[in-house]
C-alpha cells in the first residue's frame, strides 16, 4: 500500500556525478521550498566515501535518505536501507539514470523534487549478485568492458554522447563468449554477446529488459545470442527503435535465484560499477526497501 513520504530527510549527493557539484545547492533550495526539512546534507567528492555517508544517516535515524547521483551511487547506497523504515529517494543526477527512468521519476530537477516531495512510499525488489544488493540491472559483456576502461572525464566533459563515442570504440575490442545458465541436468549452455541481469527494465537509459518490474518477485536473465559483436549491435538498435523484431535477438531466462557462468568467467557491472566476477546466483530480494515513487 503506498502511504505518503516523511517530511524530514537527509540529502547526500555525489559531488563526482556529471551534475552534482553544480546542483547541490539548488537541489537544496528546491527541497526546502517544497516543505521538505533536511536534518542534514551531504556533498561527497570521494565516491568511495559515498555509501558509508547513507550508511551513517539511515544508523542517524533519517525518516527518508535523498541520494543524488547516477545509478553507480544509487546501486552502492540501497544495501544500507534493507531492513531498516528508512524511505529511499533518488534525485537522477547521473548520465543513464535508468533506475529514476524505472520507477517513473521524471529526470528534471524540479520534477524529481517534486516526487520527493508529493510522493508515495513503494516497495520495490531489489536483485542480487550473491550477497550484494543492486537496484536495476547487472551486465556480462561490453558494459563492463566500458566500466572498466572509460576515462572519468570523459563522462563528466560529454555526458551520454561521450559516454556511447567510448562504448562504439570498446566494441571494436569485443568477442562474444559462452553463457550457461543453471546447473546440473537443467543448464542450458548458448553463445552470448551480452547478458543482462535485470530488476528493472532499463539499462544505459535504454528500455532493453520489457518484462521486468520492480515488484514481480522475480529476477530476469535475459541473453543476446550470437557469436559476433554484430549481433550486439543489432539487438541494440533493434531495442532502440523499439522494433517487436528485438526479441528475436535475446533469451530470457526467469526465476527466484539463477546460476550464471561464463566461459571465460567474465566481469560484471552492477548498476555500471565492476563488483564481481562469473560464476555467480543471480536472485530477487523480494519488497526489499521502500522507494519514494510519483503517486
Amino acid at each position: 500500500m503506498n502511504t505518503p513520504l516523511p517530511r524530514r530527510a537527509a540529502l547526500i549527493v555525489n559531488a563526482k556525478s556529471r551534475k552534482g557539484r553544480h546542483l547541490f545547492r539548488k537541489v537544496c533550495r528546491l527541497l526546502a521550498d517544497a516543505g521538505v526539512e533536511l536534518v542534514s546534507t551531504d556533498a561527497v567528492r570521494d565516491p568511495k566515501r559515498f555509501a558509508a555517508r547513507v550508511a551513517a544517516a539511515v544508523e542517524a535515524g533519517a525518516p527518508m535518505v535523498i541520494v543524488g547521483g547516477g545509478d553507480g551511487s544509487i546501486s552502492s547506497s540501497v544495501d544500507h536501507v534493507v531492513g531498516t523504515n528508512t524511505i529511499f529517494a533518488v534525485l537522477p543526477l547521473g548520465t543513464a539514470n535508468s533506475f529514476a527512468r524505472t520507477l517513473g521519476i521524471p529526470l528534471d530537477l524540479a520534477g524529481a523534487v517534486d516526487v520527493i516531495a508529493n510522493g508515495r512510499a513503494r516497495q520495490i525488489d531489489l536483485g542480487m549478485i550473491d550477497g550484494d544488493y543492486f537496484a536495476n540491472c547487472a551486465t556480462i559483456g561490453i558494459a563492463p568492458q566500458i566500466a572498466e576502461t572509460v576515462p572519468h572525464g570523459l563522462k563528466a566533459w560529454l555526458g551520454r554522447p561521450g559516454y556511447l563515442i567510448w562504448a562504439a570504440w570498446q566494441l571494436v575490442r569485443f568477442k562474444g563468449f559462452e553463457l550457461t545458465i543453471g546447473e546440473g541436468a537443467t543448464a542450458e549452455t548458448l553463445r552470448a554477446v551480452e547478458v543482462r541481469i535485470a530488476n528493472g527494465p532499463f539499462h544505459g537509459g535504454v528500455d532493453l529488459v520489457d518484462g521486468a518490474r520492480l515488484d514481480s518477485g522475480r529476477i530476469i536473465v535475459q541473453a543476446v545470442t550470437g557469436a559476433a559483436r554484430r549481433h550486439l549491435v543489432w539487438s541494440w538498435t533493434l531495442s532502440v527503435l523499439r522494433r517487436p523484431s528485438r526479441h528475436q535477438t535475446t533469451r530470457d531466462f526467469t526465476g527466484e535465484a539463477i546460476r550464471i557462468a561464463t566461459d571465460p568467467p567474465l566481469a560484471i557491472s552492477i548498476d555500471g560499477e565492476l563488483l564481481a566476477r562469473t560464476p555467480v546466483t543471480a536472485r530477487i530480494a523480494r519488497r526489499a526497501i521502500r522507494v519514494a515513487a510519483p503517486v
